[in-house]
């Protein structure tokens, strides 16, 4: 396989254009899109795996349904992305999960006018009362989705918030019309980025132009 490794940068798109960009393994931070086929992880080099889901074929297993009844009792609203005071605190408790490689800031993947900056995108956040407790950010195509970042209090992390936030984009996304979600990046092999592979109707890209259905055992 060889290598690719190429970025640009802009800060418009159109839909369409989102979507032919995802289709070949291109991601974005705010206005930085990039694209690579190998990463560095736990000091080994592995290959880098573009995933998406195909919507129309997918179907919520017993463990996400789960994930929904365990969250039943919180409020979600589906709204244009912001970056506001109430995020950035969340920003700051979630971050600390991290024991590596930690994000400075939510700029880090979003625009400083996130909800149009290069492409429309969407938030999800999800309350307890008037509590914060999870937000996610999304990217709208015309034919497709993307997600970008997923935040959660850490108290709450029996809730599987990062796993709901996804679940609720999804449903967005069918509920819209919507023919994939692109969940972006895993590696070949064991990864944090593993649970981006534990979804059904999985898709990863080869670097060929070619999406292959994923196998379980990668």
């Amino acid at each position: 396989m060889n290598f690719i490794n190429e970025e640009f940068y802009s800060t418009e798109a159109s839909a369409a254009e989102m979507d032919r960009l995802w289709a070949d393994g291109w991601r974005h931070f705010g206005t930085h899109f990039f694209r690579y086929s190998l990463g560095v992880y736990e000091a080994e080099i592995r290959r880098v795996l573009p995933l998406r889901i195909r919507l129309d074929d997918f179907s919520f297993s017993k463990s996400q349904r789960r994930v929904f009844r365990r969250n039943r009792d919180l409020r979600t609203v589906i709204r244009p992305a912001s970056v506001t005071t109430e995020k950035e605190l969340l920003f700051e408790l979630h971050k600390k999960r991290f024991t590596r490689d930690a994000p400075f800031s939510l700029y880090d993947f979003l625009a400083y006018e996130p909800a149009r900056v290069p492409c429309e995108a969407l938030e999800v956040c999800v309350y307890l009362e008037q509590e914060l407790l999870a937000a996610s950010f999304f990217d709208v195509g015309e034919r497709a989705v993307s997600s970008i970042y997923a935040m959660f209090a850490p108290e709450a992390a029996a809730r599987s918030l990062g796993i709901y936030t996804l679940l609720l984009e999804i449903e967005w996304a069918r509920a819209h019309q919507k023919k994939f979600l692109y969940q972006g990046y895993a590696y070949e092999g064991n990864s944090f980025y593993d649970y981006k592979k534990r979804f059904r109707a999985l898709e990863k890209y080869d670097w060929k132009s070619r999406w292959e259905e994923m196998g379980k055992d990668e």
